[in-house]
């Protein structure tokens, strides 16, 4: 299914060097930020109680953080969430107070002073539990990471496996820059939203990949360069159908999808776009500079054709 059909071939790999130079620079501020500002763990990771609360009007920030300083509670965190009347607290874990005892504290005090305080959400989880869950996501991210990587290599050549994983890598780290850089919540439901993204984009990189495949067969004149290009060009309506499609589902939910959902879908947001980018104009450029060619590709077992015998070729 086509919406529109470009006749002539766009130079992508002309744009190699400026692509992977743009993508260069981002991938080292994005870890830039994530080494001096660091991920904001949320509690799934960390332990501890977070209190989503609501006043009628906007919420006085510093005053919230008195009151809780009164109470003897140091290292909480108070901030803004959706709009100036929603506040998100994040409570500590302390010994000496269960999570029940916590957080009714804070809701007394909260409400001595503002009586029109909403106390909307409370959620706990123990430190143990939050250290056994940063484990088990860091292993679910390798496991994933190498599942791509063999399953590529199987069914394409290494140097399409070792492109396609870096272009991956390549959106993750971003995904993390963005968190690092604006402090999001990192919780487990963004850890989720990054295994989403790294399979849609290697779902993006396989679709490319596969075509470049079949134009080497096809287009027995052309070069690498033009065979890459053809590609991309050929499967440009099918990813801007999908990924238009996919971004208005996943706006939908970013706008209307409450508090639950939102770091989720904003993960999933920055994924997809910069996941477009990186299977196009990263992992393609990458594959090209690792000497991708007809001949180690398709390999010897396809028969060549003899001379002066015609041969399909697509009309450019």
């Amino acid at each position: 299914m086509e919406f529109f059909r470009i006749k002539k071939d766009i130079p992508f790999m002309s744009y190699g060097r400026l692509t992977t130079t743009i993508s260069l620079v981002t991938f080292i501020l994005a870890v830039f930020f994530l080494a001096t500002r660091g991920l904001n763990f949320g509690v799934d990771f960390t332990g501890g109680t977070v209190m989503e609360v609501a006043y009628p009007q906007a919420a006085d920030l510093e005053g919230i953080r008195k009151t809780i300083n009164d109470i003897e509670i140091d290292d909480a965190t108070v901030q803004n969430f959706g709009t100036s009347k929603d506040v998100l607290i994040r409570l500590p874990i302390l010994e000496e107070l269960s999570i029940a005892q916590l957080s009714e504290k804070v809701g007394e005090a909260l409400r001595s002073a503002d009586s029109s305080v909403e106390i909307r959400r409370v959620e706990s989880v123990g430190g143990q539990v939050g250290d056994e869950l940063f484990e088990s996501g860091a292993l679910a991210l390798l496991i994933v990471l190498f599942g791509i990587v063999a399953y590529l290599a199987m069914r394409f050549e290494w140097r399409f496996a070792v492109a396609a994983i870096v272009a991956n890598m390549h959106d993750v780290i971003i995904i993390l820059g963005f968190f690092a850089f604006f402090q999001w919540d990192f919780s487990l439901t963004v850890l989720a939203a990054i295994l989403a993204v790294l399979g849609y984009s290697v779902n993006e990189s396989v679709v490319v990949f596969d075509r470049v495949r079949e134009n080497f067969r096809k287009m027995r004149k052309a070069d690498t360069v033009q065979v890459i290009d053809n590609a991309i060009t050929r499967t440009l309506s099918r990813t801007v159908i999908t990924h238009t499609l996919t971004l208005i589902m996943v706006g939908s939910m970013l706008l209307f999808g409450g508090e639950a959902l939102h770091y989720f879908s904003l993960a999933l947001t920055v994924g997809i776009l910069f996941g477009i980018y990186s299977s196009v104009l990263v992992a393609c450029p990458l594959a090209l500079r690792l000497g991708v060619s007809r001949e180690n590709l398709i390999g010897s077992m396809e028969k060549k054709p003899k001379e002066g015998e015609g041969t399909e070729e697509i009309v450019l």
